[in-house]
């Protein structure tokens, strides 16, 4: 069976940067097994296969090499985003149907944003572990590490400045070990240092559990830091901007937008974006 895949580039920063997904549009007639099987091939972080949907627009699956996962924010909008540029999908709201539910989606422009839920967060005391996981020296202040989970659950650390997070040397069997113990996606590691004024945190992610080492835009994991930056840092935005991908060797500047939607002061949901480019076409043999 032949199988068309797109590589589409999500939350570029600019006119370039940003974090490839693979998204193969005409997805009905796969199984799973050939869905984990192109995912593969592709060799990306995530790959995202669009179907029918009875109850959205519609139903998209997300594959690592590895395994199945519910959500990834960049594999949505580098589909949306895809789906906009080629006229099968206009401006307004929309959604799509997951393994675990339906999921809002605003097309507005050149730009597409995903709802996420309310944040739930969940202190992490053991901050040693964590050092040994990042391989963080003892001069390196600790401090209100959580987990914080708006449909996908992230190990959220903050350190003090963007050198901090440049310098750190992931100790992946470390943190894929924590991630299976707490049930995360992964590590998120950032710091108010951005590289344009006027955003608000400049972050990395590692994800081995998932097959992922690094990658550099996470949406799923910039929606519970901006509710992070909101709840616990005391940032009075609504609208938040975060950086990744920038400190990453080699670098891939992404930028990640995150609008939190507020009832009497409480986060109750957010909508996460940016614009994706698409980079070329591939045909595969499955």
């Amino acid at each position: 069976m032949k199988v068309s895949v797109e590589i589409v580039n999500a939350f570029i920063d600019g006119d370039s940067g940003g974090n490839p997904a693979g998204v193969v549009l005409d997805a009905n007639p796969l199984t799973a097994q050939q869905k984990l099987i192109v995912a593969q091939k592709v060799g990306l972080s995530e790959t995202a296969f669009v179907s029918n949907s009875e109850v959205a627009t519609i139903k998209l699956e997300f594959f690592t090499p590895v395994q199945q996962i519910a959500h990834c924010g960049h594999a949505t909008i580098a589909t949306f985003s895809r789906m906009s540029e080629l006229g099968l999908v206009q401006n307004g709201r929309m959604s799509k149907e997951t393994v675990d539910g339906t999921r809002e989606i605003i097309i507005d422009g050149s730009m597409a944003f995903m709802e996420q839920s309310r944040p739930i967060y969940t202190d992490v005391l053991n901050t040693e572990e964590v050092r040994a996981a990042l391989n963080l020296s003892s001069d390196v202040p600790l401090h209100s590490i959580s987990i914080v989970n708006t449909g996908n659950a992230f190990l959220l650390v903050p350190l003090h400045n963007a050198a901090s997070v440049a310098g750190v040397q992931p100790n992946q069997n470390l943190i894929k070990k924590m991630s299976e113990q707490y049930d995360l996606i992964g590590f998120y590691v950032f710091s108010s240092e951005t590289t344009v004024r006027g955003r608000h945190a400049g972050a990395r992610m590692f994800a081995p559990r998932y097959g992922i080492d690094e990658e550099s835009a996470t949406g799923m994991a910039a929606g519970p830091l901006a509710c992070y930056l909101y709840d616990r840092e005391g940032i009075d935005k609504t609208t938040l901007f975060i950086e990744q991908g920038h400190l990453m060797n080699p670098p891939s500047g992404s930028l990640i937008t995150v609008d939190l939607q507020l009832v009497d002061g409480c986060i109750t949901r957010l909508m996460a974006g940016g614009v994706g480019r698409s980079l070329q076409q591939i045909e595969m043999e499955i």
